[in-house]
């Protein structure tokens, strides 16, 4: 199959078993099940710090409890959420991050392929199929999203549009943190754990999520 194709019908897989699983989740359950993916999210952290470092140091261990810290408290937003808010909220935060990585990938594809000098790199030297039209698309498929939300979440036009434009820059940013420790690790995806079929590894799935829940978390009301 496809590569694109391969990705894509994983992504919708995984994104239809992760919305059932956000909606149902009971409120007391959202803190342990956060805490496993958080756990799995470091345990794959520290199998990359290994390719970096063979041996146990101090400065080794202070890489490891920081990822860790900055890893396991972005994830633990996702459990305050609920527990402050309520599922539906959840849905939405997580719906307006993911889907600007969508709009991000399309268009950046998009884009690559029809400009006759292809597009507009953001910066290459961290995370080379980046560029400035992607987070045009990033922006842009964020935004519909969180107004199409406005139902739920009551929010006025303006707050649905400034919080799809934050989670389309703060998604990015978490990605790019991420793509900033591939390259000095020296791996092209975090490949130590990859269990889901064409999306890379555990952390390449949860990169957005890191930096965007903890902002968005506190602008709510």
């Amino acid at each position: 199959m496809n590569p694109v194709a391969k990705r894509t019908f994983t992504g919708l897989a995984v994104g239809a078993a992760a919305i059932c699983a956000i909606l149902f989740i009971p409120p007391k359950a959202a803190v342990p099940v956060v805490g496993a993916l958080a756990a799995l999210a470091v345990a794959e952290y520290a199998l990359l710090l290994r390719k970096k470092f063979s041996k146990v140091t101090p400065v080794s261990v202070c890489w490891l409890v920081a990822g860790a810290a900055f890893i396991a408290g972005g994830l633990s937003m996702l459990a305050m959420i609920v527990n402050t808010y309520n599922n539906v909220m959840l849905l939405y935060v997580i719906a307006i991050i993911k889907f600007s990585d969508v709009g991000g990938f399309a268009f950046g594809l998009t884009s690559a392929k029809c400009m006759k000098c292809g597009n507009h790199k953001m910066c290459p030297g961290i995370s080379p199929n980046k560029s400035w039209e992607g987070m045009a698309g990033s922006i842009l498929l964020s935004s519909l999203v969180s107004c199409c939300f406005i139902p739920a979440t009551h929010f006025p036009l303006a707050k649905a549009l400034a919080f799809g434009l934050a989670a389309a820059v703060l998604g990015t940013l978490g990605d790019l943190v991420e793509s900033k420790f591939k390259r000095w690790i020296g791996v092209k995806d975090s490949s130590a754990m990859k269990f889901t079929n064409g999306m890379g590894g555990f952390l390449d799935m949860f990169d957005s999520l890191l930096i965007a829940p903890a902002i968005l978390y506190f602008f709510i009301r």
